[in-house]
């Protein structure tokens, strides 16, 4: 019988620095201005977090705005780019956690991308082919191309009903064609990816629910934490949700170095061969 082994990384202060950040730095805009006075703002008027700052970035399109006539393949081309951030040993860590699988008879490595950034930028680098799927927040243009509006906002609560997608098997394409499909029953022995066969790597801010959710069910879980280059603890948008009231809660948190020198690096490898070595184990005290 196959394993199913799914690890599951945010993007944002996750695999790389926060992409919405660089986005307003390469279009002109204050960060801080954006995510301390902009952001919080419309927070503290009752809007969900997430479509807060998609709404700003919606606001920020158009003539005489910052980001112009801004479209979806500007954002992916933007992504391409910013592939030369993602943080030291990513990806090689893909590579080597498939060398481990390679070795064990019947067990396959799934990677996913579950992230409240903006999905465009996330496809367009070089990671996301090695992804079977990138679940993130989308936008949507109108007839000329020229983005418009907020098609899917993908909060930090929202986050667990794809983990249940994950957990199901349950493609992006089938939950295009029937968003309700994650409510439908599937036997626990009949499910693609169990929860204690997920690894789930997050920033700690925005990935509390996830973090409770897999670690509940048996599963991993990593907290990643970095420092934005001016001694704060975290990028400017980590430290804005932090300012508002979020937590960052997670008992494993490690600097995102997924090199084989790295402390995160190390424990997801030796995490990966536990989890095949167990298996092994499991077989053979069956005959």
């Amino acid at each position: 019988m196959t394993t199913n082994i799914g690890l599951i990384f945010d993007f944002d202060d996750t695999l790389a620095p926060d992409s919405t950040t660089q986005l307003l730095k390469e279009y002109g805009v204050d960060p801080e201005e954006f995510w301390f006075s902009e952001f919080q703002s419309r927070v503290r008027e009752g809007y969900d977090p997430t479509v807060a700052y998609l709404s700003l970035l919606v606001d920020k399109v158009g003539d005489d705005q910052p980001f112009g006539e801004l479209t979806i393949e500007d954002l992916e081309a933007f992504g391409a780019d910013i592939s030369k951030t993602l943080y030291s040993g990513i990806p090689r860590l893909f590579d080597d956690i498939d060398s481990i699988a390679d070795e064990y008879e019947e067990v396959t490595i799934d990677y996913y991308i579950l992230s409240e950034g903006l999905e465009p930028i996330i496809q367009g680098t070089e990671i996301a082919d090695r992804c079977e799927a990138v679940y993130a927040s989308q936008l949507d243009a109108n007839s000329e191309g020229i983005i418009q509006r907020i098609q899917r906002p993908i909060s930090f609560t929202d986050k667990t009903r794809y983990l249940y997608e994950i957990n199901k098997g349950i493609t992006p394409e089938d939950a295009k064609d029937n968003p309700y499909e994650v409510n439908t029953l599937v036997d626990p022995e009949e499910r693609r990816v169990p929860f204690e066969n997920m690894i789930y790597i997050g920033d700690g801010i925005t990935d509390i629910p996830c973090f409770s959710l897999v670690k509940d069910r048996g599963g991993r879980v990593f907290g990643v934490i970095n420092s934005d280059g001016e001694g704060e603890e975290g990028s400017a948008k980590q430290r804005a949700i932090r300012d508002i009231g979020s937590p960052r809660r997670a008992g494993n948190l490690n600097d995102p170095m997924y090199g084989e020198s790295g402390r995160l690096g190390s424990l997801l490898r030796l995490t990966i061969e536990g989890i095949c070595t167990d298996r092994t184990i499991d077989e053979l005290e069956a005959l």
